[in-house]
């Protein structure tokens, strides 16, 4: 059986039961999170969240730029491990920290929940961590474009988690400096996935842009596959398998 998660605006949440998942809603301050997991982890997900969202408050308050850079900032050894590996995602896409902070939160979660569910879905904002025993469809939501709710990215079952994160220019409050109607990211690493969606989506502002675009995202180490989609235009490269929703 195939789950299928279509990312739009937060009413795309769907809290059915079915499929053996527990499906809930966890938000603390900015961090809104939607979880399926086997069994209900209300509690576990608060703790986690809060966890991670005060490693990350406490590396800002060392640091100021690290909530405001748009460009990468050095690495600290002080630095806790979420606010490490937001640096060094933003690195690699050649973006600030809190480009990869809602990917970190999502995988920071995910990784925390295994303890209790060993199949989870994570979704933060249009990331997801991903770690399931089952086909897995994640729907795209392009904004006005054809391809919302129609096409998605097939997820096999993978024992190790997975990272799809996806940016837009033009949904949702997110910054971004090209047009995308979607940009997504596929990565063992999360974070990575985050800010290489983002930095993905600034690439492109125009049809032309998307091949030059996707080549450029494939060529950083860690990243497996990527997809943009630009009105009635839509391109993928790695290792991506895109297929209709049902």
């Amino acid at each position: 059986m195939n789950e299928t998660i279509v990312f739009q605006s937060r009413d795309y949440r769907d809290f059915d039961q079915s499929g053996g998942f527990k499906a809930f809603r966890v938000a603390v301050e900015t961090s809104d999170l939607y979880v399926k997991a086997l069994v209900s982890l209300e509690r576990e997900t608060e703790a986690l969240i809060r966890e991670c969202r005060s490693q990350i408050e406490w590396a800002i308050s060392r640091r100021p730029e690290f909530l405001t850079s748009l460009v990468p900032v050095e690495e600290d050894p002080a630095d806790p491990p979420p606010a490490a590996r937001m640096v060094r995602a933003g690195r690699k896409a050649g973006t600030g920290p809190m480009a990869a902070v809602a990917g970190e939160v999502a995988d920071y979660v995910g990784r925390g929940l295994l303890k209790w569910s060993k199949e989870l879905i994570v979704e933060n904002g249009g990331d997801l961590f991903i770690q399931v025993e089952r086909p897995v469809m994640v729907g795209l939501y392009a904004g006005s474009s054809p391809f919302t709710g129609r096409v998605g990215v097939r997820i096999q079952p993978t024992v190790i988690p997975l990272g799809v994160c996806t940016s837009s220019g033009t949904v949702g409050p997110s910054l971004s400096k090209g047009t995308a109607d979607a940009a997504t990211v596929i990565s063992h690493d999360v974070a990575l996935a985050d800010a290489v969606a983002t930095a993905l989506g600034n690439r492109i502002v125009r049809p032309s842009d998307l091949k030059p675009a996707l080549k450029w995202a494939l060529d950083i180490s860690g990243v497996m596959a990527a997809a943009a989609i630009l009105g009635d235009t839509i391109a993928a490269q790695g290792d991506i398998e895109l297929g209709p929703i049902a």
